[in-house]
């Protein structure tokens, strides 16, 4: 497998596994805490989950796969509820992971205008979004362990027989 096969393979696969792990997240909130904020100025579950769905549609559907841009950022962190805010972001990884599937190779190269300011390779483009969506996804992660008091079991593979894992066969 190439460098760029290897690059693109690994930033579907990663961004499908965050949007999992967000989904198991949501699954374990009441709507009140997807939508609860510490502070005015806090951002709730669900506005980093719709600001995910933004960016990935922005960045990669948009600006990689060259789909027309409407996005209102303002909206995703103005939002104070919304049930559609999970499969939006299910949607829009999705789309993404079927642009990043029929990417030729060499467009990894190209430069990108993104958000009228950045001027990126398409590579650096993909990466920045992986990074940022894992960036958000440990916030997630963090606030609804905070709120429901449970480990979620994304890395209770890793635990030894005897120390609150199960005994490996």
């Amino acid at each position: 497998m190439s460098n760029e096969e290897t690059f693109l393979k690994f930033s579907r696969e990663k961004l499908t596994e965050l949007e999992g792990r967000i989904e198991t997240c949501a699954a374990k909130l009441t709507p009140e805490q997807i939508w609860m904020r510490g502070a005015e100025n806090d951002n709730a579950v669900g506005n980093l989950v719709l600001h995910l769905a933004g960016n990935v549609r922005q960045w990669i559907i948009c600006g990689v796969g060259g789909a027309e841009d409407r996005r209102d950022r303002d909206s995703e962190f103005g939002a104070r509820s919304g049930e559609d805010a999970v499969e939006r972001l299910r949607a829009a990884v999705s789309e993404a992971v079927e642009v990043l599937r029929g990417l030729p190779h060499a467009t990894l190269q190209e430069q990108r205008s993104i958000q009228k300011h950045w001027d990126l390779t398409v590579l650096e483009a993909i990466y920045h979004v992986v990074e940022h969506f894992s960036m958000h996804t440990g916030q997630i992660i963090f606030a609804t362990k905070l709120l429901t008091g449970t480990d979620l079991g994304f890395y209770g593979f890793l635990k030894p027989a005897g120390v609150g894992g199960e005994k490996k066969p």
